[in-house]
């Protein structure tokens, strides 16, 4: 039977894995589990991500969230940047000069401690370009920013950009990762925030200069946008991105498999809603749910599954869920393309 890794790479390749790959950031910290995947991002640019909040790199402030189990967002209402054509008195990059680039990574790895002969590596540099604006100026007026002042907005995301790659470029083939990772979470459950038209002169700019550094080493590109996006996939595949998550069903999955086949892989098609919800949903609803899910996207390859319930941490009702879903799950990845 072929690794996790190998097993996740093969999907990515477009071929029908031997067993539909389980999709996840990697290991949470504390864990001692096989993944398929574990997602790194150099700690000097990263550490507001790994330590529950605090300001990042830029100077936002992130809380965690009690309800989603202490995941972090940039703190309501405490925005930095007010007027987008005054960016340039806000918005400064910190210096990277005295950063020992070897024993970062180095001790990065170390830390997780994943076999590279089992899971792939999986490089990200941040959350997104237009998350990025949005965590500067709320959405109210990162929206207006885009609409007023275009020229500005590109400015400002062109800087940002310049920044991530030099990172990028210090270190990427320090930690020579199997696939590279990209954020921008641009749409809600109803629609996105933003036309694919903009998508595509705003975001792939700076997203694209990324993708060719996957390119150009022939590496897997993955990226992560929620809600209802799926107008933008063409631009994503127009990149080289090999695999788009957590792909949640507000999309039509169902025509979005029929027009890419394996060529852009989903990984979700399973959303936590409705009769889910329920405390007390039985085992035999979230059984039938999963089926649902895999009947329609794992046929022939490019599935991954991704999903599960998010709530407190400690949370009973969550918990004897997520053990129930996951314990079903595996079983059914590792089954399914045998029967």
């Amino acid at each position: 039977m072929l690794t996790e890794k190998q097993n996740y790479l093969r999907m990515l390749s477009g071929e029908q894995p031997e067993y539909v790959p389980q999709y996840t950031f990697g290991q949470m910290p504390g864990e001692k589990k096989l993944v398929a995947t574990q997602m790194f991002e150099p700690p000097v640019i990263s550490q507001h991500r790994k330590n529950n909040g605090g300001k990042d790199i830029w100077g936002v402030n992130y809380v965690a969230t009690y309800e989603t189990g202490n995941a972090i967002l940039p703190e309501p209402n405490n925005f930095i940047l007010a007027d987008i054509t005054k960016w340039r008195d806000v918005i400064r990059a910190p210096s990277l000069d005295g950063v020992d680039w070897e024993k970062m990574v180095k001790d990065d790895m170390e830390k997780t401690g994943i076999d590279r002969s089992q899971t792939a590596l999986a490089l990200n540099l941040h959350m997104g370009y237009f998350q990025t604006l949005m965590s500067f100026m709320g959405f109210s007026e990162g929206l207006m920013a885009m609409f007023e002042e275009p020229d500005e907005v590109k400015a400002l995301l062109t800087y940002i950009c310049d920044f991530y790659m030099d990172v990028a470029d210090r270190c990427i083939d320090l930690y020579r990762p199997d696939v590279l990772t990209f954020m921008d979470d641009t749409a809600a459950w109803g629609g996105p925030f933003i036309s694919a038209e903009m998508y595509e002169e705003f975001l792939v700019p700076c997203h694209d200069r990324w993708a060719k550094r996957g390119r150009d080493r022939g590496l897997k590109m993955t990226m992560h946008n929620c809600g209802k996006c799926e107008g933008i996939l063409d631009l994503l595949v127009g990149m080289g991105i090999h695999m788009w998550e957590p792909a949640q069903t507000c999309n039509d999955l169902k025509a979005v498999k029929a027009k890419y086949g394996n060529k852009l892989a989903i990984a979700g098609g399973w959303d936590a809603k409705e009769h889910l919800l329920d405390p007390d949903v039985t085992a035999e609803a979230l059984y039938a749910s999963v089926d649902e899910t895999f009947d329609m996207l794992a046929p022939g390859g490019g599935f991954a599954w991704c999903g599960g319930f998010l709530g407190p941490v400690g949370n009973a009702a969550v918990d004897r869920k997520n053990d129930i879903l996951n314990r079903y799950v595996t079983e059914k990845c590792r089954g399914y393309y045998k029967s």
